[in-house]
């Protein structure tokens, strides 16, 4: 890819600060919610949104990606901080803050020891999944907020549990908050329509929330009544300051509990921000460093874990807006991430007449946009790979922890992947009555002095018996049909490793002393080095390995002509006879 270099002037700072500004707006809104997504003060997110996205953007290495907390990541910290007592805010805070630390630390090791380029071989299926039940996961999380009602249960006992104890056993729905929650929703659909038809500035969450707050207000459900209550309830004052130093509390027992969930949100956080990356960069054409990329998100983490911020990771909606908003390059996230801090100090105190059921509306609306349904179903009629992986990971994250999905997802791809790497392709070739080598038909006669066969396929440990059943195969067929010479075409045979190796040695060896004679055909430089590094000609005649040349003829091509020339006049094979120019096999040609 063609690198891109941009001239900083006046114009793409204009455009930069631009794109900050209607990141800025999207951003306040997010933030709140997605730390109301992991149970955790609002101000928590704001924060992430000023450090997590100034230090990914300082460091990182694509220009239109834009980080801070997600809703994700925000679930599966929901979960991760389910074994402390909610009602225990500080601890729930200071676990919070060593668990942005430990997802830090794991996502610079990766950056470190160059593992980021390994991100690509995860699934897409199981990103998909993923994302699938996490939407579930944060419909179900707002529901009790939507209906008004206060959630039963406690952080112990599975979310579907807790719902059922909400809606079954928990207090009278509150119609003024369901009223809002139903608004919100209609409102945020309707302004996003708006927005695509007439190509507006994406502010529709920002604008939903405003009217919907400013309607509760001139209503008077959010504001406070003699008994000191308001008739729905609301977010709160945030405190209007920016976020200062904090070294997390460290209790041992706490790290056992979180290192899961820390690698689970390490891995999710990179495979997020990658992907957005990615997809940005495909029509920027920006090049792109992973390792580099990866270790600005775990910096990120790492530094806003000391300053109490929500993990993060780059923002799906936030990178998109920026993007199209016509951002040019990471000054936009700085940018945004100063206009984000000045909207804090100034609108922190308007937070009080924020109603939950309203962010829990837009939270809904989010949830469903979170689940690209064309390509969910473009996944699920793939192949049953695909739609396995699909199905698993959602259920895992819905019936085990969204915290546990995505490893449980990479694990069962990797364990489905092998036996399906492994797999060898192996077919016999004849040649013609005309000359031409070629996948043998059916109705070929079988042939008693050359036998020709092709092998495809990754040739790795997993591999090895099926190999084995093959080459047993093979000897078994040249015994009974007399066979003396073997041609083996390994030109589509890749990643040789030792396991492999050995089975062709001991298979060569076996031959040698039974009088057949093997030829290796098509052999690759891969191939070549690891037989060169195991002193095969040593005590394999070296004429009877056929590498893969820029020649004329093919290698295949001129190891079966090598075994008729070897052959000669002791050719008695019918269908050899029956062969046209059968005593000159200079005129074999090639058609595989």
């Amino acid at each position: 890819m063609k690198k891109v270099s941009i001239p900083y002037d006046w114009n793409t700072g204009r455009r930069d600060f631009q794109a900050a500004l209607t990141v800025a707006a999207i951003s306040l809104p997010q933030g709140i919610a997605y730390a109301l997504i992991a149970g955790v003060d609002p101000r928590f997110g704001l924060y992430s949104m000023i450090v997590v996205t100034l230090v990914a953007s300082l460091l990182g290495s694509s220009s239109q990606l834009v980080n801070g907390p997600t809703s994700a990541i925000s679930l599966v910290v929901f979960s991760a901080l389910a074994f402390l007592d909610p009602n225990d805010a500080i601890n729930v805070y200071e676990a919070m803050f060593l668990l942005g630390v430990m997802v830090g630390i794991v996502q610079i090791a990766i950056a470190v020891f160059r593992l980021g380029d390994l991100t690509r071989y995860i699934s897409e299926s199981v990103i998909i999944g993923f994302m699938a039940g996490a939407a579930a996961l944060l419909a179900i999380g707002q529901i009790g907020n939507a209906l008004g009602v206060r959630e039963k249960g406690n952080g112990h006992q599975h979310v579907l549990h807790r719902l059922w104890l909400t809606l079954v056993h928990g207090d009278p729905v509150n119609m003024k908050a369901l009223a809002l929650s139903v608004g919100a929703v209609a409102l945020a659909l309707l302004l996003r329509r708006a927005i695509r038809r007439y190509r507006l500035p994406q502010l529709d969450m920002f604008v939903t929330l405003i009217l919907v707050s400013a309607a509760a207000y001139t209503l008077g459900w959010s504001r406070q009544g003699n008994d000191g209550h308001t008739a729905v309830a609301v977010i709160g004052a945030l405190k209007a300051g920016l976020p200062t130093p904090h070294i997390p509390e460290i209790q041992w027992n706490w790290i056992g509990q979180l290192s899961s969930s820390a690698v689970a949100i390490a891995f999710l956080g990179l495979l997020e921000a990658l992907s957005i990356a990615k997809s940005i960069a495909h029509h920027t054409r920006q090049p792109l460093d992973y390792n580099r990329q990866c270790l600005a998100e775990g910096a990120a983490n790492l530094v806003g874990g000391f300053f109490r911020c929500l993990p993060g990771s780059g923002s799906l909606s936030r990178s998109g807006i920026n993007y199209q908003a016509g951002a040019r390059t990471r000054a936009s996230g700085v940018m945004t991430a100063a206009v984000v801090a000045v909207g804090v100090l100034v609108l922190a105190p308007l937070t009080r007449y924020i109603p939950k059921a309203a962010l829990a509306g837009l939270l809904l609306v989010t949830a469903l946009r979170l689940v690209d349904v064309a390509r969910l179903r473009y996944t699920l009629r793939a192949s049953r790979y695909d739609a396995g992986l699909v199905v698993i990971t959602a259920l895992a994250a819905l019936l085990i922890g969204v915290e546990f999905s995505i490893l449980i997802g990479v694990a069962l791809s990797i364990l489905l992947f092998v036996p399906r790497a492994s797999r060898l392709k192996v077919s016999e070739l004849v040649v013609s009555p005309e000359g031409v080598v070629r996948e043998k038909l059916p109705e070929d006669l079988p042939c008693s002095a050359v036998a020709v066969w092709d092998f495809e396929g990754e040739f790795f440990f997993g591999a090895a018996p099926e190999l084995d059943r093959y080459l047993d195969r093979l000897k078994a067929s040249a015994r009974k049909l007399g066979i003396q010479y073997l041609v083996l075409r390994f030109k589509r045979v890749r990643n040789p490793d030792v396991v492999c190796i050995e089975r062709i040695e001991h298979f060569l060896r076996d031959a040698q002393r039974e009088g057949l004679v093997v030829l290796l055909a098509g052999l690759r430089p891969e191939f070549r080095e690891v037989l060169k590094c195991l002193r095969f000609t040593d005590w394999y005649p070296a004429e009877r390995f056929f590498p893969e040349e820029d020649e004329t003829w093919s290698a295949t091509v001129r190891a079966v002509r090598h075994a008729y020339a070897e052959l000669g006049a002791r050719n008695a094979c019918a269908h050899c006879a029956d062969r046209i120019d059968a005593r000159q096999p200079s005129n074999l040609y090639y058609l595989v």
